[in-house]
């Protein structure tokens, strides 16, 4: 994994509308992202009552429920969220793979900016790790999101 994060850059997000789709299945990790994407996004000056939060079963939603809010148009930028840990099999990579092309899927038919927010893990420490620990990924995805809103304002301004 890479450890050169891009530096973070000031953007004033008083007026986006970030809606975020979360997954219930390992609640725990999925919660700690959601709380530091938040954290990254009121820092920026989202207001708190302009970040929607949609919770659905797991990762393979993800992609559906990301539609659903992007086709709405109320949102700026939507971000992602999920946790999946390999097992035995290989249903960790299906989810992943699946959960990757269907968001992309979407942020490329809706021109809505989708945030693949969905951590990986070989193992719970590696996600521990990610999610609620040292690597503050949650914030990373935040801040992508503004990024990606204000790109998004620049070439489909309202």
């Amino acid at each position: 994994m890479s450890q050169l994060t891009p530096k973070t850059l000031q953007i004033d997000g008083s007026d986006f509308r970030i809606g975020v789709v979360a997954a219930r299945y390992n609640e725990i990790y999925v919660d700690g992202l959601i709380a530091r994407a938040k954290e990254a996004l009121l820092r920026a000056s989202v207001p708190e009552e302009q970040i929607f939060v949609e919770r659905v079963p797991g990762s393979v939603e993800l992609p559906l429920a990301a539609q659903l809010l992007a086709e709405t148009n109320d949102y700026d930028a939507i971000i992602a969220l999920g946790v999946v840990i390999a097992g035995r099999t290989r249903h960790d990579e299906m989810v992943a793979d699946s959960s990757n092309y269907g968001l992309q899927k979407v942020a490329l038919e809706t021109g809505v900016p989708i945030i693949n927010g969905i951590i990986v893990g070989k193992d719970e420490e590696q996600v521990k790790e990610r999610c609620i620990g040292e690597m503050n990924k949650g914030q990373e995805f935040g801040q992508c999101a503004l990024e990606m809103a204000s790109l998004r304002r620049k070439y489909r301004p309202s």
